[in-house]
């Protein structure tokens, strides 16, 4: 059954992938239509979020920033069919990376990177950044259920000289990297919820007290990599901008999460300032209701 899926819909995303970016974004705008306003693709969990990190925004700022959200998110999707088919020239030339000598110079000091980054903005395209870096470029990602969509996403991704590896690879796939003594930049999305009776540490996020997920944290003080944040800017429809912040250079000189604090702070900062780019529709809030009374 899963070939089945594969050799149906494969060839509809290829379609889709080669439309000129023109008609690719009209099909982002019919694609709105069904997840937001006809279907409404988990509104109230968006609309809850909101309302919960924004009390005091109006109903109206709450609607208007669904809105654009929903927008954002159609496109992200459409996007991602892109990469089947978009030249390496043409991705370059939308999501560019204006600092990333700060990744060049660390390359110098031959420091691998943790590259900790959240649900906001478009990580798509971000593979793009090995072509202008010699580190080998590792990304924590879940197996997708289906097998032959799982070897596709990965070989979308090989092709700039960067690989998937799931969590409980990762220790062992970057321990065996530094053995040899090669430089990596492996990407971590790190503002997912953790189980909360697995939680090693709380804090607030956007005002509300949350579990937060510290594996990034941990690994770079475990493996001595320079912990590096990366944030994106959408600059117009189709094109985005990365900029990087160096968040420790040298993870063992911080106390245990200290580092994961910083990182949160930066995302809230990006949130706070176009909230429409943030990805809603997940729950991250869910456990605040079960706060440990060892970090109330």
């Amino acid at each position: 059954m899963q070939f089945i899926a594969y050799i149906l819909i494969y060839p509809i995303l290829w379609l889709i992938s080669i439309l000129p970016f023109r008609l690719l974004y009209a099909f982002s705008d019919f694609l709105y239509l069904f997840v937001y306003k006809i279907f409404g693709y988990r509104k109230s969990t968006v609309q809850n979020n909101l309302r919960l990190v924004f009390p005091d925004k109006s109903k109206a700022e709450i609607v208007d920033i669904t809105g654009k959200f929903y927008h954002h998110l159609c496109d992200m999707i459409v996007e991602a069919i892109k990469s089947l088919t978009i030249s390496k020239s043409e991705m370059q030339k939308r999501y560019k990376f204006p600092n990333v000598k700060l990744i060049n110079e660390l390359e110098e000091k031959q420091r691998s990177i943790i590259l900790m980054c959240a649900h906001y903005g478009s990580w798509e395209w971000i593979f793009i950044l090995q072509t202008f870096v010699k580190h080998k470029g590792y990304a924590v990602y879940k197996r997708l259920a289906n097998k032959y969509f799982d070897r596709l996403v990965k070989r979308i991704r090989a092709k700039y000289n960067s690989h998937l590896i799931t969590t409980k690879e990762t220790l062992n796939v970057l321990g065996e990297c530094k053995k040899n003594g090669e430089l990596t930049i492996n990407g971590f999305v790190s503002d997912q919820s953790p189980k909360a009776n697995k939680a090693f540490h709380w804090n607030e996020f956007m005002g509300i007290k949350v579990p937060m997920y510290t594996g990034a944290e941990m690994l770079a003080k475990k493996l001595d990599m320079t912990v590096v944040f990366f944030s994106v800017k959408r600059l117009k429809r189709g094109y985005y901008e990365t900029t990087f912040k160096t968040i420790a250079e040298n993870p063992n000189d911080f106390k245990d999460y200290e580092i994961t604090d910083l990182f949160f702070k930066l995302v809230e900062e990006q949130i706070r300032n176009e909230p429409q780019y943030y990805l809603w529709t997940h729950k991250r809030w869910k456990h605040r209701d079960k706060v440990p009374p060892e970090f109330q």
